[in-house]
């Protein structure tokens, strides 16, 4: 696959906490308690990554999660009607999250951890149903496989050596 490097300076990034848990880790002496964020990040524009942060207090957590979160920005496809350009589903784990364009006026229908990522993502129009698991942290990494997958029109045809309108049809 290839992956193209994205900026994430040049960028002007939003960020969403989708979620915090406290995880114990039992040792000798007792109990050590940290903190893991699962953070979203997006520019509202096509460009999304997720990132998981843990430390001893939560604002470093959610710092450690935004700054993993910028290492892994993906590039969206999106049509012109800032939707989807094709259904999709994409598996991460025990997650399956289906993703499926639809028409201008639609709005986002998704549950909580897919609304974030495809919010930040800049995608106004789709519908979208989480299948299997619903773990936060799968469910969101579902969502961004499905989403890195999409191909544009122009990508497609290239591919198969047709033209545009030889796919589109």
């Amino acid at each position: 696959m290839k992956r193209t490097i994205i900026d994430a300076n040049s960028l002007e990034l939003e960020e969403k906490v989708v979620s915090i848990k406290r995880v114990t880790k039992v040792v000798k002496g007792g109990r050590n308690m940290r903190f893991s964020a699962l953070v979203v990040v997006g520019d509202g524009n096509g460009h999304v990554g997720a990132g998981l942060g843990k430390a001893a207090e939560i604002p470093e957590a959610i710092r450690k999660g935004k700054e993993d979160a910028m290492k892994k920005l993906i590039n969206v496809a999106l049509d012109e009607n800032k939707s989807i350009t094709h259904d999709y589903i994409g598996k991460f784990g025990g997650a399956n999250v289906l993703l499926k364009r639809a028409p201008e006026g639609t709005g986002v229908i998704a549950g909580g951890p897919a609304r974030s990522v495809c919010e930040l993502a800049g995608i106004k129009n789709i519908r979208t149903k989480s299948l299997g698991s619903n773990n936060k942290q799968n469910v969101v990494l579902a969502t961004i496989e499905a989403l890195s997958k999409l191909k544009t029109p122009e990508e497609v045809a290239r591919l198969r050596g047709k033209s545009v309108e030889e796919i589109v049809g």
